[in-house]
């Protein structure tokens, strides 16, 4: 335990910085700097970026640096058909490539967010419109996304929208070390909220922003951040031919430059397989659940 308050107390320190830094400010000049149409600026970036941190190409759709208009559709790029497979039928398919931060169950509505740390599902939510009664003791999934891996956020399971909300928020650094150190971290910083009926009860995915994710989008909504707004924002699908419907293995969204998704289901609703665990890497499609039907 002490040795865990230590490098709590390091991870703290070495994140101090982020606090006086003009988050939004850098990440806006971020999101207008990865669109310049500069093209042999672009092409530099794309090809020091590669060399950096070792991208895997092969899988892209377009598998050419100098195809790509700008700095963004490069990171955003979108990967070849079929070279992610889909879970079969009653299992749940990964919504990313990444790492899985950490795993488990909720206890009384708390998640982990690193050894240690804990914070509340009621921060993480803000207010919306279902009740949170079923999750209390329900399953969760924190994903991280490194710079290499591909940006697009894809469908666990079947699912029909139902409320999206974006909450505004700081926009701290979501890597290891800053979620080690930065208490309620996922509750503090800018997200959105997307909450879906699917054939086990409500999903909840969340999208969360970090400093330099210029952008997240949603396929039925496009852009929702920027411009960075001051104020919750909240959208309900209740009409019949006006709610998103997307299969498993669809893309849902997808953040323009890395961040961090959260995934969470309802009590005795799924078991996560026993083998992950956290640091454990994890692709698009690959089963890492079975769905416990009444």
């Amino acid at each position: 335990m002490a040795n865990n308050a230590s490098h709590r107390l390091r991870d703290w320190l070495l994140s101090l910085y982020q606090y006086l830094l003009p988050q939004h400010i850098l990440s806006l000049l971020i999101y207008h700097f990865t669109r310049h149409k500069i093209r042999w600026l672009t092409q530099l970036e794309i090809h020091l970026f590669r060399i950096i941190f070792r991208v895997n190409m092969d899988e892209a759709k377009i598998p050419y640096a100098k195809e790509y208009p700008n700095f963004n559709t490069f990171f955003s790029r979108a990967l070849r058909e079929s070279v992610r497979p889909i879970a079969k039928h009653g299992e749940i398919a990964c919504p990313v490539d990444g790492h899985i931060s950490q795993i488990g169950t909720l206890n009384r509505g708390k998640l982990i967010q690193a050894k240690g740390w804990h914070y509340q599902l009621t921060d993480l939510l803000g207010h919306p419109q279902i009740s949170l009664d079923s999750f209390y003791q329900g399953s969760f999934a924190t994903f991280y996304l490194h710079p290499r891996d591909y940006h697009r956020v894809h469908m666990p399971l079947d699912g029909h929208l139902e409320e999206m909300i974006y909450i505004p928020g700081r926009l701290f650094s979501v890597s290891p070390k800053t979620v080690n150190g930065v208490p309620h971290l996922f509750s503090h910083n800018e997200r959105v909220i997307n909450i879906f009926n699917t054939e086990i009860g409500p999903m909840i995915m969340i999208l969360v922003g970090a400093i330099f994710v210029g952008s997240i989008e949603t396929v039925w909504a496009g852009q929702i951040t920027p411009p960075y707004q001051g104020h919750t924002r909240h959208w309900g699908y209740t009409e019949e031919n006006k709610i998103p419907k997307l299969s498993k293995g669809q893309e849902m969204g997808r953040f323009n430059m890395g961040s961090t998704v959260i995934l969470i289901f309802p009590t005795k609703s799924m078991k996560w397989l026993s083998h992950l665990s956290p640091n454990t890497h994890v692709l698009i499609g690959q089963s890492v659940g079975i769905l416990n039907k009444s």
